[in-house]
């Protein structure tokens, strides 16, 4: 908890001295890592940078978020170290390198009281697009359904939108939040809802849906059976230093890769 209250009013010192994240600065001798970018990735970079500072006390890691987009706009103006995406990178993007530190699965949830357990990637499709408004059209009572989507620029929604909805646009009437941890609430909390979020952030609260007859879990990711999978991505303009290089290095390591198997993701070297 110390390190994120430190990494908080490091957060704010940055802002208020220069309207944006540096790299390359120290604080009270300590190196600072500046990361920033996906929501999706952040909590478990959070995680990451919690154990690299215990066994590297000489540094500080200061994570922010605010979309993938963001992120690698902020890695381009060299205003970070690492940036986060959790979406491919667009063909103007590729001017930056990338490091895949896992995969994760895109789980369409759902209240755990919805007796709908399973969808086929058209019916998600044609939900998102607002072509199927309520329950009665999949087999559960009348009443509208509750779609909640992620905002423009987000890693998430990116994905999705490759993945599920190459063709088809997201309906504006759709309601829209700007992270993972906010979509779960409102699934979490409204009976009626259905949104997608990263796997790694399913629990006892949200129902994750099978999509095609398959559920989406660990094993069925490593053996390509679910298709909604997209990678979690680092980025660095041209070789990353080598303290960005030190965390980098940690989390491809055994130690950081089995952090991250435990939080429900799928370690990099089977992401080949």
């Amino acid at each position: 908890m110390a390190y994120r209250l430190l990494a908080a009013l490091l957060c704010i010192i940055l802002l208020t001295g220069c309207g944006k994240g540096r790299t390359g600065e120290e604080f009270e001798g300590r190196r600072i890592i500046n990361i920033a970018g996906s929501t999706s990735v952040m909590p478990f970079t959070e995680k990451l940078a919690e154990h690299f500072m215990l066994e590297k006390p000489t540094y500080i890691v200061n994570v922010q978020a605010g979309g993938s987009t963001a992120g690698i706009q902020a890695c381009m103006n060299k205003t970070v170290d690492i940036g986060m995406s959790s979406r491919e990178l667009k063909p103007d993007e590729k001017t930056l390198s990338e490091i895949t530190i896992c995969l994760d699965g895109i789980a369409i949830a759902v209240h755990p009281d919805n007796p709908v357990k399973a969808l086929s990637l058209a019916q998600v499709r044609d939900i998102f697009s607002g072509k199927i408004t309520n329950w009665k059209q999949l087999g559960w009572l009348d009443r509208r359904i509750d779609a909640v989507t992620r905002e423009e620029g987000s890693g998430t929604r990116g994905a999705f939108e490759e993945l599920v909805m190459p063709k088809d646009m997201i309906d504006d009437a759709i309601m829209v939040q700007d992270s993972n941890g906010s979509v779960k609430e409102v699934v979490a909390t409204d009976p009626y809802a259905i949104g997608y979020l990263s796997l790694g952030m399913v629990d006892e609260r949200v129902a994750a849906i099978a999509i095609e007859g398959v559920k989406p879990n660990v094993e069925a990711i490593k053996k390509k059976q679910y298709k909604i999978v997209r990678p979690f991505l680092y980025l660095t303009m041209g070789q990353p230093d080598k303290h960005a290089r030190a965390f980098i290095d940690y989390v491809l390591s055994k130690t950081g890769q089995l952090i991250l198997q435990k939080e429900g993701l799928i370690p990099a070297h089977e992401a080949r």
